[in-house]
């Protein structure tokens, strides 16, 4: 699978250290998460990929972000995924196999980052939803100027994706590869299943709506305000 971002092999990822965290400390030398950890049921990788580490190389710097907040679609069995009613041109990264990132532009405004799970045809993916920012601080913040306080640089999914510099290039990316631009590690200590949190997913209304597919850590600042789906009057 290929996608429409720069090379795959980055240059630079092997000279880039995460500074300005413990957490973010040496996590830019760890190697990605395997196909293995994705090609699993949705609902087990979201709550799993919570404290693991999502690193984006550009030739601006590096940027590195803890996960905090992540939501999980099942595909086809899901009402309130992108592939519920079949493969189109949009989702197709979503019916291939796991550790492929998928890209959507979200109300005509800005770029939300999946993370494809499953085998092949299952077209499950997770959203990430928000994560402390480890390293690359203050690129980060160039991306994202109206960010008044660190915690809310990545506080959000369009926010996350702004301040890794991800936008539709990286649609198809593969995060598995060693030495790939885009990627995600094990990270630093994982949260204990007691601080993991659940519950219904952000805006998503209909048969969708009551399902606890929200994961986050509790008590993490980075993560963001739920809010239900607004119900639309018809006239």
């Amino acid at each position: 699978m290929t996608y429409a971002g720069r090379s795959r092999e980055n240059p630079r990822a092997t000279h880039h250290s995460a500074q300005g965290s413990t957490t973010g400390e040496g996590v830019a030398d760890q190697p990605p998460l395997n196909r293995a950890f994705f090609e699993r049921p949705v609902l087990q990788v979201a709550p799993d990929l919570l404290g693991r580490v999502v690193i984006h190389d550009s030739p601006d710097g590096t940027v590195a972000l803890r996960l905090t907040e992540v939501e999980a679609y099942a595909g086809q069995r899901d009402p309130g995924s992108h592939a519920f009613r079949g493969r189109t041109p949009r989702n197709g990264v979503m019916f291939g196999p796991g550790g492929f990132v998928y890209v959507y532009f979200s109300y005509g405004m800005h770029w939300c980052m999946n993370l494809v799970c499953g085998p092949a045809g299952d077209a499950s993916a997770v959203l990430l939803r928000a994560g402390e920012v480890v390293a690359g601080a203050e690129l980060a913040q160039a991306r994202r100027p109206t960010a008044r306080v660190p915690r809310d640089l990545a506080r959000g999914p369009a926010r996350l994706t702004s301040a890794l510099g991800v936008d539709k290039a990286y649609d198809g990316a593969d995060v598995t590869v060693p030495g790939s631009e885009l990627r995600v590690v094990a990270g630093g200590p994982r949260p204990t299943r007691r601080s993991v949190a659940r519950g219904p997913r952000v805006g998503v209304a209909g048969e969708g709506a009551a399902r606890p597919w929200r994961f986050w850590i509790d008590g993490e600042t980075t993560v963001s305000t739920y809010r239900p789906a607004v119900s639309r009057r018809q006239s």
